[in-house]
């Protein structure tokens, strides 16, 4: 095989794993759940929200979760037929697959763009479980991974950098984690564009529809029980390890304060350390104490694969992309309530993204010390 020959199947590599993603999806039916909350979503805002967090879609009984402006985002999904608006939730979330992989290999690590490098990336990238999970169920957590990596890349010169991070937490609410980084990290302006982003989205879901963002505001952001079981291995949060390792469905306090803590010990490292890796630890600090973070919002796993192989950390760079791609909580009894059942050698298995999100945390933490005077990577 020629040296051109194989440059040839390299680049034909993400339109192969696409293309496999692709017929998977066709072959299991996959009824795309998320995709369906969505329109249900932009459906309820286009006839005046009024009765956006009181409905249910699919068979799993799924409401509306996100703020109202979100919902007016999703207006436009109304116009599609349901199959062409799985295919483009596909398509677009495939695309996106290759945008999170460019933004975190060259502008968040620095590491050369090579269009051969970038391709097998993305056709592996397609495998790791958080990004097929988010594609096959139509999420955004690669829309918004996308848009905040984006953002907090550009040069600090850059027009109204902060603002689309902000708009990223109007839409979902974890990104607002990356807000109190920025005023730690004494990046004040950023701080306060991502802060008057986030309020002028509240504000403009305020405007338009009303009574819905008054219920969400004082009501549907409070229970947090509508957005899921906090115990099924589906929820890779600090909340989720808890309450399965204590068979409870309610750990309270015994998740709370280790939370805190670890919300203080991650931004304080993540305030330490350089700016590629204090965004990640920013991420993973997010995912861990948010009640519920179901195993596809760890789409940061793309970044955080990127900075192990910037840093020269090959072999740690592939047991974390094992971990992202084994599934393991999948392959454990989780029907019913039996994801409280699990013994204790099992637990790992149902809690690998929290486990290494903790020795993530702990091992650069320990680094944070040594970096604060490392110099740090020009974006480009």
């Amino acid at each position: 095989m020629t040296s051109r020959t194989r440059t040839a199947a390299v680049y034909l590599l993400p339109l192969a794993s696409a293309a496999a993603l692709i017929t998977l999806c066709i072959a299991q039916h996959t009824p795309m759940s998320d995709v369906q909350v969505y329109r249900a979503e932009g459906t309820a805002a286009a006839t005046g929200g009024r009765h956006l967090y009181d409905f249910t879609v699919t068979q799993w009984q799924l409401p509306a979760t996100y703020p109202p402006f979100a919902a007016l985002l999703f207006i436009p999904t109304t116009s599609l037929p349901l199959p062409a608006l799985k295919a483009t939730f596909l398509l677009a979330n495939i695309t996106l697959t290759a945008a999170l992989v460019h933004l975190s290999w060259h502008r968040l690590a620095g590491l050369p763009a090579r269009a051969t490098t970038l391709c097998t990336a993305t056709a592996l990238a397609l495998w790791l479980e958080p990004v097929f999970q988010t594609a096959v169920f139509g999420q955004i957590n690669l829309a918004l991974a996308c848009l905040i990596l984006w953002d907090l890349t550009r040069r600090d010169t850059a027009p109204a950098k902060g603002l689309a991070l902000g708009v990223a937490a109007g839409i979902k609410l974890t990104p607002a984690v990356f807000i109190a980084y920025l005023y730690l990290t004494g990046r004040r302006r950023e701080a306060a564009r991502a802060t008057a982003g986030f309020l002028g989205t509240a504000a403009f879901g305020a405007l338009v529809l009303p009574y819905a963002s008054g219920q969400f505001w004082t009501r549907t952001l409070y229970e947090t029980g509508r957005v899921g079981k906090a115990w099924i291995v589906d929820n890779q949060s600090l909340q989720g390890l808890v309450a399965r390792a204590l068979h409870t469905t309610g750990p309270g306090l015994l998740w709370a304060l280790p939370a805190a803590l670890v919300a203080v010990a991650g931004l304080y490292a993540a305030t330490r350390l350089p700016a590629p890796q204090g965004i990640v630890v920013t991420a993973v600090t997010a995912l861990l104490v948010s009640p519920i973070s179901w195993s596809h919002h760890w789409v940061w796993c793309v970044p955080l694969l990127a900075l192990l192989w910037a840093r020269g950390q090959r072999r740690t760079a592939v047991a974390v992309a094992v971990v992202f791609t084994a599934r393991t909580m999948w392959l454990l009894p989780h029907q019913g309530d039996l994801d409280l059942a699990l013994p204790w050698w099992q637990q790992p298995l149902a809690a690998p993204y929290p486990l290494l999100g903790l020795a993530l945390i702990a091992a650069w933490g320990q680094l944070s010390a040594r970096s604060s005077s490392a110099s740090t990577i020009r974006y480009a």
